[in-house]
């Protein structure tokens, strides 16, 4: 039976996990691993200078995570090992998809736009009690602009 990482009390929407926290020992174990794809779930991963959007079905860790250093969990997040060959791929598939979806918001020249883009898309995937919770470092690292920004997208 795959492992997952699942909270059985009632948290807030979207946890913030320590460099000691399970997940990110996971993700930083070497290991590929996805995120349980029947479940309205995400994790929002810190690199050096950005973030990265897994979203369901995406691949994280392995190589494609070696250097995160934190992590927003949305949802009642559920990391899965996968089952094959096959699996691994498609997860690596549709991690790539979600890094276009966010890579289309930073090409936009106007910084508000971005963040008004990446806030209305997660609108689309998560309910607004989710939304509300991330933090606005994680938005912003998300598309390039200042949390300032996203401050501001979230208040129009």
């Amino acid at each position: 039976m795959p492992q997952t990482y699942r909270d059985d009390v009632a948290p807030p929407p979207v946890k913030h996990h320590s460099s000691k926290n399970i997940v990110l020992d996971k993700l930083n174990s070497g290991k590929l691993w996805i995120v349980n794809s029947r479940r309205r779930n995400g994790i929002v991963i810190y690199k050096q200078f950005h973030a990265e959007f897994a979203g369901p079905g995406a691949a994280v860790g392995g190589a494609l995570d070696a250097n995160c250093d934190r992590i927003t969990a949305l949802g009642n997040l559920s990391l899965i090992e996968p089952k094959s060959y096959e699996d691994q791929q498609k997860a690596i598939r549709i991690r790539l998809q979600w890094v276009r979806l966010t890579q289309n918001f930073t090409d936009k020249p106007i910084p508000l736009d971005r963040a008004q883009m990446i806030l209305d898309q997660f609108k689309t995937y998560f309910d607004k009690a989710i939304v509300d919770s991330v933090p606005d470092e994680a938005f912003s690292m998300l598309v390039g602009v200042f949390p300032y920004t996203v401050r501001q997208a979230r208040r129009r």
